[in-house]
Protein backbone atom coordinates (compact mmCIF):
# COMPACT_ATOMS: atom_id res chain seq x y z
CA UNK A 1 0.00 0.00 0.00
CA UNK A 2 1.45 3.15 -1.23
CA UNK A 3 2.13 5.82 2.01
CA UNK A 4 0.07 9.14 2.10
CA UNK A 5 1.71 11.65 1.83
CA UNK A 6 2.05 13.64 5.48
CA UNK A 7 0.78 17.18 5.11
CA UNK A 8 3.31 20.01 6.93
CA UNK A 9 2.24 20.88 10.35
CA UNK A 10 -0.07 24.28 10.88
CA UNK A 11 2.74 25.42 13.47
CA UNK A 12 5.59 24.86 10.38
CA UNK A 13 3.21 25.95 8.07
CA UNK A 14 2.54 29.20 10.31
CA UNK A 15 6.67 29.59 10.67
CA UNK A 16 6.97 29.76 7.26
CA UNK A 17 4.01 32.40 6.28
CA UNK A 18 5.93 34.61 9.17
CA UNK A 19 9.47 34.49 7.79
CA UNK A 20 7.93 35.31 4.14
CA UNK A 21 6.38 38.33 5.91
CA UNK A 22 9.46 39.32 7.99
CA UNK A 23 11.30 38.96 4.45
CA UNK A 24 8.73 41.75 2.75
CA UNK A 25 8.94 43.90 5.75
CA UNK A 26 12.67 43.78 6.03
CA UNK A 27 13.82 46.02 3.45
CA UNK A 28 11.25 48.60 4.73
CA UNK A 29 13.32 48.62 7.86
CA UNK A 30 16.76 48.75 6.47
CA UNK A 31 15.37 52.19 4.79
CA UNK A 32 13.78 53.52 8.25
CA UNK A 33 17.23 52.60 9.78
CA UNK A 34 19.60 54.08 7.29
CA UNK A 35 17.03 57.41 7.29
CA UNK A 36 17.36 57.28 10.69
CA UNK A 37 20.82 57.19 10.68
CA UNK A 38 21.13 59.55 8.28
CA UNK A 39 22.97 56.75 5.72
CA UNK A 40 20.60 57.65 2.38
CA UNK A 41 23.77 59.90 0.85
CA UNK A 42 23.16 63.22 -0.76
CA UNK A 43 19.95 63.18 -1.65
CA UNK A 44 17.62 61.37 1.11
CA UNK A 45 14.30 61.56 -0.64
CA UNK A 46 15.26 61.29 -3.81
CA UNK A 47 17.08 57.89 -2.33
CA UNK A 48 13.90 56.83 -0.56
CA UNK A 49 11.42 57.21 -3.05
CA UNK A 50 13.46 55.15 -5.65
CA UNK A 51 14.12 52.60 -3.11
CA UNK A 52 10.36 51.95 -2.51
CA UNK A 53 9.90 51.76 -5.71
CA UNK A 54 12.72 49.29 -6.24
CA UNK A 55 11.47 46.91 -4.04
CA UNK A 56 8.04 47.36 -5.16
CA UNK A 57 9.51 46.19 -8.47
CA UNK A 58 11.64 43.57 -6.76
CA UNK A 59 8.64 41.75 -5.51
CA UNK A 60 6.66 41.77 -8.54
CA UNK A 61 9.37 39.69 -10.03
CA UNK A 62 9.76 37.34 -6.77
CA UNK A 63 5.52 36.71 -7.33
CA UNK A 64 6.48 35.56 -11.02
CA UNK A 65 9.31 33.47 -9.84
CA UNK A 66 7.08 31.41 -7.56
CA UNK A 67 5.16 29.86 -10.29
CA UNK A 68 8.49 28.54 -11.94
CA UNK A 69 10.38 27.50 -8.77
CA UNK A 70 7.29 25.68 -6.81
CA UNK A 71 7.14 23.63 -10.76
CA UNK A 72 11.06 23.52 -10.70
CA UNK A 73 11.24 22.71 -6.85
CA UNK A 74 8.21 20.07 -6.84
CA UNK A 75 7.11 22.44 -4.18
CA UNK A 76 3.42 23.31 -5.27
CA UNK A 77 2.80 24.93 -1.62
CA UNK A 78 5.03 27.48 -2.37
CA UNK A 79 2.54 29.26 -4.69
CA UNK A 80 0.57 30.10 -1.20
CA UNK A 81 2.72 32.90 -1.10
CA UNK A 82 2.20 34.76 -4.56
CA UNK A 83 -0.96 36.54 -2.77
CA UNK A 84 1.30 37.78 -0.06
CA UNK A 85 4.34 38.89 -2.12
CA UNK A 86 1.89 40.57 -4.47
CA UNK A 87 0.29 42.99 -1.90
CA UNK A 88 3.36 43.96 -0.30
CA UNK A 89 4.93 44.77 -3.69
CA UNK A 90 1.43 46.67 -3.83
CA UNK A 91 2.15 48.52 -0.85
CA UNK A 92 5.56 49.49 -1.72
CA UNK A 93 4.67 50.83 -5.24
CA UNK A 94 1.81 52.98 -3.11
CA UNK A 95 4.27 54.39 -0.83
CA UNK A 96 6.60 55.06 -3.67
CA UNK A 97 4.18 57.18 -5.10
CA UNK A 98 3.03 58.91 -2.02
CA UNK A 99 6.50 59.47 -0.89
CA UNK A 100 6.93 61.06 -4.67
CA UNK A 101 3.37 62.99 -4.12
CA UNK A 102 3.85 64.02 -0.61
CA UNK A 103 7.41 64.41 -0.01
CA UNK A 104 8.68 65.55 -2.90
CA UNK A 105 5.56 67.29 -4.36
CA UNK A 106 4.50 68.55 -1.27
CA UNK A 107 0.94 67.71 -3.03
CA UNK A 108 1.79 69.84 -5.51
CA UNK A 109 -1.54 67.99 -7.92
CA UNK A 110 -1.18 70.06 -10.57
CA UNK A 111 2.49 69.92 -10.85
CA UNK A 112 1.62 66.21 -10.54
CA UNK A 113 -0.52 65.91 -13.82
CA UNK A 114 2.18 68.08 -15.51
CA UNK A 115 4.37 65.30 -15.07
CA UNK A 116 1.85 62.72 -15.38
CA UNK A 117 1.62 64.89 -19.40
CA UNK A 118 5.27 65.38 -19.78
CA UNK A 119 7.65 63.29 -18.07
CA UNK A 120 7.05 59.78 -19.90
CA UNK A 121 9.03 57.48 -16.82
CA UNK A 122 5.81 59.09 -14.40
CA UNK A 123 3.32 58.63 -17.25
CA UNK A 124 4.71 54.99 -17.31
CA UNK A 125 4.73 54.78 -13.62
CA UNK A 126 1.57 55.94 -13.30
CA UNK A 127 0.00 53.37 -15.61
CA UNK A 128 1.21 50.62 -14.02
CA UNK A 129 0.37 51.56 -10.69
CA UNK A 130 -3.49 51.95 -12.22
CA UNK A 131 -3.39 48.75 -13.45
CA UNK A 132 -2.19 47.25 -10.23
CA UNK A 133 -4.66 48.44 -8.31
CA UNK A 134 -7.54 45.95 -9.55
CA UNK A 135 -4.97 42.98 -8.70
CA UNK A 136 -4.55 44.59 -5.07
CA UNK A 137 -8.47 44.96 -4.42
CA UNK A 138 -9.59 41.50 -5.99
CA UNK A 139 -6.53 39.63 -3.73
CA UNK A 140 -8.77 37.91 -1.69
CA UNK A 141 -10.60 34.09 -2.09
CA UNK A 142 -13.95 36.34 -2.32
CA UNK A 143 -12.66 37.91 -5.26
CA UNK A 144 -12.17 35.09 -6.73
CA UNK A 145 -15.45 33.16 -5.80
CA UNK A 146 -17.33 36.76 -6.86
CA UNK A 147 -15.50 36.26 -10.53
CA UNK A 148 -14.98 32.85 -11.19
CA UNK A 149 -11.35 31.29 -11.50
CA UNK A 150 -11.09 31.84 -15.31
CA UNK A 151 -12.18 35.75 -14.65
CA UNK A 152 -9.87 36.57 -12.27
CA UNK A 153 -6.89 33.99 -13.50
CA UNK A 154 -6.65 36.40 -16.90
CA UNK A 155 -7.24 39.88 -14.64
CA UNK A 156 -4.41 38.74 -12.85
CA UNK A 157 -2.34 38.75 -16.00
CA UNK A 158 -1.98 41.73 -16.24
CA UNK A 159 0.76 41.34 -14.20
CA UNK A 160 2.74 40.70 -17.50
CA UNK A 161 1.99 44.28 -18.58
CA UNK A 162 2.54 46.00 -15.41
CA UNK A 163 6.22 44.60 -14.57
CA UNK A 164 7.48 45.60 -18.01
CA UNK A 165 6.04 48.99 -17.45
CA UNK A 166 7.65 49.36 -14.43
CA UNK A 167 11.38 48.39 -15.95
CA UNK A 168 10.92 50.97 -18.14
CA UNK A 169 9.82 53.44 -15.98
CA UNK A 170 12.92 52.42 -13.80
CA UNK A 171 15.00 52.66 -17.16
CA UNK A 172 13.96 56.38 -18.28
CA UNK A 173 14.39 57.28 -14.67
CA UNK A 174 17.86 56.41 -13.74
CA UNK A 175 20.92 58.97 -15.67
CA UNK A 176 23.17 56.95 -15.29
CA UNK A 177 23.89 53.67 -14.30
CA UNK A 178 20.86 51.79 -16.62
CA UNK A 179 22.60 48.06 -15.22
CA UNK A 180 19.77 47.56 -12.47
CA UNK A 181 16.78 47.77 -14.67
CA UNK A 182 17.92 45.72 -17.62
CA UNK A 183 18.86 43.18 -14.95
CA UNK A 184 15.42 43.50 -13.99
CA UNK A 185 14.41 43.48 -17.79
CA UNK A 186 16.78 40.44 -18.37
CA UNK A 187 15.06 38.68 -15.28
CA UNK A 188 10.96 39.27 -16.61
CA UNK A 189 11.70 37.47 -19.76
CA UNK A 190 13.36 34.43 -18.42
CA UNK A 191 10.32 34.25 -16.52
CA UNK A 192 7.91 34.74 -19.54
CA UNK A 193 10.40 32.75 -21.37
CA UNK A 194 9.54 29.82 -18.88
CA UNK A 195 5.93 30.34 -19.13
CA UNK A 196 6.07 30.17 -22.65
CA UNK A 197 8.42 27.04 -22.83
CA UNK A 198 5.88 25.55 -20.13
CA UNK A 199 2.68 26.07 -22.25
CA UNK A 200 4.41 24.37 -25.08
CA UNK A 201 5.55 21.37 -22.98
CA UNK A 202 2.24 20.85 -21.63
CA UNK A 203 0.28 21.39 -24.77
CA UNK A 204 2.56 18.72 -26.15
CA UNK A 205 2.08 15.95 -24.27
CA UNK A 206 -1.93 16.95 -23.67
CA UNK A 207 -1.38 18.43 -20.13
CA UNK A 208 -4.22 20.62 -19.16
Amino acid sequence: MAATKKRPSKTRDNLVYALVWAACFAPIVWLAWKGFNGDLGANPIEKLIRQLGVWGLRLLLVGLAITPAARILKMPRLVRFRRTIGLFAFSYILLHLASYIGVDLFFDWGQLWKDILKRPFITLGMLGFVLLIPLAVTSTNGWVIRMGRAAWSRLHKLVYLIVPLGVVHYYLLVKADHRPPLVYGAVFLALMGWRVWEARRQAASGQP
